[in-house]
């Protein structure tokens, strides 16, 4: 390029695979100015990298802000110990996103006290750090552009995986009186879906598809097609139903709980499922996502608001969860946490497990050595180890992605063809397998100069033509 006055970002990631979220960007300014963000700060969950989450490969009251894509703990769940290592700065969220993150981080803090105390350990955060991470919130409203400073500003779009969830255009610019210097556009999906059964997701204007652009996708589903999805989940669980099963279907606290009470109550008004079988919902996060879904606190459309079944109970106490688990009569109950390795998902697995007249349904992600991926892929009648106990696989264990928050290869790559001029593509977000055969289909289909995949080990310099160089990081 011959620029004795370089201007350029280098983005790199601090996850390896699909929880952990948290992008960090450094901008260079041709004056030598320096500025760093982070595109969300999340808790890593697979427990391979767990080790991650005590650190930051970076000196964290270095960073000048910070923005988050949506309110998922593997996306904000570290919020609490940036702030209690150093960052001061804003926290830009969108509206919903900043109704719903007080309870994602209270609980968090909630879990992983649990967790430091079992292993003799010093929690990642307390309530204290959690309380001044709130008070650096700052809500914005979705295509509305807010400058960082002069020469840096952001737009919040909307984005089907849940309520508040954003796509994230950042726009950097310099201004020199002597040299003209192209402007930077990165676009980031976060987790991404193009619908949400709560709200209608508008789309992204035009000026942002004609813009030269950098593009950070995810790539969670990379390797599939939405047409290869198979709808089992309304089967399996009425065809359970019918032989007086209990069911069990874990659910995540956000998004995918509020979606399957929603179909339960579709079943019932169609005459599909039986208004006397009773539904309940355990886990506490859970519960209160719920009742924000139902008192107006979130922007969804009116006619979804009363998407709760009949016969429908929270689960208060350890009273009534006791009762359910001694109770054999046909029910459903969803439980937190989706992957099976949290909340009272631990208690009512290996006690469904062990009978034959139970259906475990995971109904989302499960994430590689998670307990609901554990127990998904052992052997009927093999012993499985369940939260600490021996327990020999006699229910029905089935799973279904067709609830998936996240789009599939197909629509992610539908997405790409709407720009009219795409720089860089960096896939992100994903396991190794997904991010690869993902990328693959970006080469072949895409007109786009670069294709690259983000990782822990190595980042990307970009500037406003496109991709300068990839080179290898410093971070363990």
């Amino acid at each position: 390029m011959g620029n004795a006055r370089p201007f350029y970002v280098d983005i790199m990631v601090l996850h390896k695979g699909v929880t952990g979220s948290c992008i960090l960007i450094n901008i260079k300014f041709p004056d030598g100015n320096v500025k760093r963000i982070l595109i969300d700060c999340g808790l890593f969950q697979e427990e391979e990298y767990t080790e991650f989450n005590s650190s930051f490969p970076f000196n964290a009251s270095h960073i000048d802000y910070v923005l988050v894509t949506h309110n998922h703990v593997d996306h904000t769940g570290r919020l609490p110990l940036l702030v209690k290592k150093g960052y001061r700065g804003r926290i830009h969220v969108s509206y919903d996103t900043s109704t719903l993150i007080a309870n994602a981080l209270y609980d968090s803090c909630k879990v992983l006290k649990k967790r430091s105390e079992f292993r003799n350990e010093k929690p990642l955060y307390t309530d204290e750090d959690v309380e001044t991470t709130l008070s650096l919130i700052a809500s914005h409203p979705f295509e509305e552009s807010v400058y960082l400073e002069d020469n840096i500003k952001f737009t919040f779009f909307m984005n089907g995986h849940l309520p508040g969830a954003a796509i994230i255009l950042l726009q950097i610019r310099y201004h020199d009186r002597e040299k003209h210097y192209e402007n930077i556009n990165l676009l980031f999906t976060g987790d991404y879906h193009k619908k949400n059964m709560f709200f209608d997701v508008k789309p992204i204007p035009r000026w942002v598809h004609q813009l030269p652009i950098h593009i950070i996708q995810e790539a969670t589903y990379g390797d599939m097609n939405s047409s290869e999805i198979t709808t089992v989940f309304e089967k399996n669980v009425l065809e359970a139903i019918s032989h007086n099963f209990q069911v069990v279907c874990p659910v995540f606290s956000l998004g995918r709980s509020q979606e399957i009470l929603y179909v339960l109550k579709k079943w019932q008004d169609s005459g599909k499922l039986d208004k006397n079988i009773p539904i309940y919902l355990d886990g506490k996060l859970g519960i209160r996502y719920t009742k924000l879904y139902t008192n107006d606190a979130l922007f969804l459309n009116e006619e979804c608001k009363n998407f709760l079944p009949e016969n429908f109970t929270y689960v208060a106490n350890n009273a009534m969860r006791e009762n359910l688990l001694k109770d054999e009569s046909c029910k459903i109950i969803l439980t937190t946490s989706g992957m099976g390795s949290y909340g009272p998902a631990q208690i009512y697995l290996p006690n469904f497990l062990r009978k034959p007249n139970a259906l475990i349904h995971f109904t989302g992600y499960l994430a590689e050595n998670t307990l609901g991926r554990r127990i998904y892929e052992a052997e009927p009648e093999s012993v499985v180890e369940v939260a600490g106990l021996t327990v020999k696989k006699l229910a029905k264990v089935k799973f279904t992605s067709e609830f998936s928050a996240h789009a599939k290869a197909d629509e992610l790559l539908q997405f790409l063809k709407d720009f009219e001029n795409i720089k860089t593509i960096l896939i992100n977000h994903g396991e190794d397998t997904k991010k690869d055969a993902y990328a693959t289909k970006v080469v072949n289909e895409i007109n786009a100069k670069n294709v690259g995949i983000l990782g822990r080990d190595y980042f990307f310099r970009l500037d406003g033509y496109g991709l300068i160089k990839s080179c290898t990081t410093k971070f363990h």
